[in-house]
């Protein structure tokens, strides 16, 4: 039995609220570098990648500007991430570090709104994977699309309850698959620049560069680099945290940088902008165009791995957020119930059956448009995380914390700050404020697991 099975607001060990790791059964249930950095690669890249490229087009030259500063503002923020975690290598992931620094509430918030974009994105995950293997296997259209997204769902559920370990080597072989394409990409666009180097000049974008569209351009991108914090959110689980989650971090971030700027010039330069803007799927257009023929179809299965394997990173993810958050009292205690193999068994299925009842919603043709809103809203309620950490550097950084001064530091945890705010002015006043309804939405809960504690988790300061 799990440390604080049954014993609601059961206080943390160490300085932030992380779990004890006395069950945790040697390094079985512990994941490293490889795991970790998968969990990046992997919950970045997930379907978005593959229509990226049509979503950029309209904005032309633009939209590589905003990927410019995109880049910037997140591998700085992987920066902040990366020192949070080695300054408080105890600390049990984003929750601990806001909640040392900042306090308990402002922890919950920041980290309610995440969870709940976390398994919202798992539905939108799942409902989307199911169109892309029917294109695969045509055969499989005759199937009834939500009882097949639960299926998938579900079936990584399971996969997630054998332990972080089983969970993770999944991660990496479907990362592994999942960049093939990638790679495809950045050879064809390195071949034709050796071997017809006009192709690129041939149709150059004709949209102006202008500061509103750079700011739009960039928004979108951001989209698409959320998941860079995930090596640090199953920080309980990790093997050396304080050395194994910033090198994981800084690497997979990069990595997934360098692969979003090939992805997206490649095609914007060789393909017409406003073919390129219509097309349902820019990545096999351009390997039809420029590759070999019906290497679409193939490309649609790594769509479906891609899509899988983020899937089972974010399920394994939830889990481990879901079981911070009832050990450190502010989610119900039975939600931190571990199995056998150290995972929060009961946490992992409350939030399956969240992300389930969304799939329905899904495929409701009375609530898509609301489904199709509330994934935008939970983009947006990624950003009070992000807004929380870089301030909670800045806490550290003017305590004078081991590892967190020096001139530096100060610097990226003012650029950080400054890039998200610079991303809330751009995601839009009315997705933001749906995004801190989310956060208002949990008060009721936290005033009464704080009622139920009687008396609250001590905080340093």
């Amino acid at each position: 039995m799990h440390p604080h099975d049954g014993v609601p607001g059961a206080p943390p060990a160490g300085i932030t609220g992380a779990a004890p790791m006395s069950d945790a059964g040697g390094d079985n249930r512990k994941i490293g570098g490889w795991i970790c950095t998968a969990l990046v690669v992997g919950n970045v890249i997930g379907m978005g990648i593959f229509l990226l490229p049509s979503s950029l087009a309209p904005f032309g030259f633009n939209a590589l500007i905003g990927w410019g500063i995109t880049l910037f503002g997140c591998l700085t923020l992987a920066q902040v991430f990366a020192r949070l975690a080695h300054a408080l290598p105890e600390a049990d992931g984003p929750y601990g570090y806001i909640r040392h620094s900042l306090g308990e509430l402002p922890a919950y918030m920041a980290m309610w709104a995440y969870w709940l974009s976390v398994w919202l994105t798992n539905a939108a995950l799942a409902t989307g994977v199911v169109g892309y293997i029917a294109v695969v296997v045509p055969s499989l259209a005759a199937l009834q699309p939500t009882m097949f997204a639960l299926l998938l769902l579900w079936s990584l559920v399971v996969v997630n309850l054998f332990g972080v370990r089983t969970g993770g080597g999944v991660q990496i072989v479907t990362t592994a698959l999942k960049l093939l394409p990638m790679l495809a990409i950045a050879v064809l666009g390195g071949w034709l620049l050796l071997t017809a180097p006009a192709s690129f000049v041939a149709h150059p974008p004709a949209t102006p560069i202008r500061p509103g569209t750079v700011l739009t351009a960039s928004t979108i991108a951001l989209f698409a680099m959320i998941g860079f914090e995930s090596a640090s959110l199953p920080a309980a689980r990790v093997s050396n945290p304080g050395r194994t989650i910033p090198r994981a971090t800084m690497i997979g971030t990069t990595l997934v940088a360098l692969i979003y700027l090939v992805v997206s010039a490649v095609p914007l330069l060789l393909i017409p902008q406003q073919e390129l803007a219509h097309s349902n799927a820019p990545l096999s257009l351009l390997m039809e165009r420029f590759g070999h023929a019906g290497a679409g179809r193939w490309l649609a299965l790594f769509v479906v791995v891609s899509g899988l394997g983020a899937l089972n990173g974010w399920t394994l993810l939830v889990g481990e957020i879901t079981r911070t958050m009832a050990v450190n009292g502010v989610l119900p205690a039975v939600l931190a119930r571990n199995n056998r193999q150290g995972t929060p068994v009961i946490a992992l299925l409350v939030t399956g059956l969240f992300a389930s009842l969304m799939v329905w919603m899904s495929y409701s043709a009375s609530l898509v448009a609301a489904f199709t809103f509330i994934t935008l809203v939970s983009t947006a309620a990624c950003l009070p995380l992000y807004l929380g950490c870089a301030v909670a550097l800045l806490v550290l950084w003017r305590r004078g914390v081991a590892g967190c001064n020096g001139g530096k530091v100060l610097l990226v945890a003012g650029v950080g700050l400054l890039y998200v705010v610079f991303a809330i002015v751009g995601i839009g006043g009315r997705p933001f404020l749906y995004a801190l309804g989310l956060c208002a939405a949990g008060l009721p809960l936290y005033g009464l697991m704080r009622w139920r504690r009687k008396t609250p988790l001590p905080v340093e300061v």
